[in-house]
């Protein structure tokens, strides 16, 4: 048995950029694993979660709105990793690898919003 949002794409990646973000903080030093680290586990972990709890919405647009904080999600995490490249916690090769897997999650977060736009009466 399974959730409808378990066959998701957009979820299944998000998942994969979770477990991604995590190896990356292995690598944040100590005096970052309560500010900037912590910061980042939450946006990665609201990703699918926000995913998941709009799927379960019947409402389409509160289901549109748990799509757009996913988003917001992967675009808060994006800027955050770009901090962590200025501040030297990761290297421009660590963040170049898990550039592409934020790129497809907010493509895909992006798409099945788009999806559920249609589905509003006009």
């Amino acid at each position: 048995m399974e959730y409808q949002f378990e066959r998701l794409n957009a979820w299944q990646e998000s998942r994969k950029l979770v477990l991604a973000v995590y190896q990356l903080l292995k690598k944040f030093p100590n005096e970052e694993r309560y500010v900037l680290c912590d910061q980042l586990r939450r946006a990665a972990i609201s990703v699918p979660s926000n995913i998941a709890e709009g799927n379960g919405r019947i409402s389409v647009k509160e289901q549109i709105r748990f799509l757009e904080i996913a988003f917001g999600s992967v675009m808060e995490i994006y800027c955050q990793l770009q901090i962590a490249v200025d501040l030297d916690y990761i290297s421009d090769t660590d963040f170049n690898q898990i550039k592409p897997l934020i790129y497809n999650t907010s493509k895909l977060i992006s798409g099945l919003r788009s999806s559920k736009v249609k589905q509003l009466p006009h």
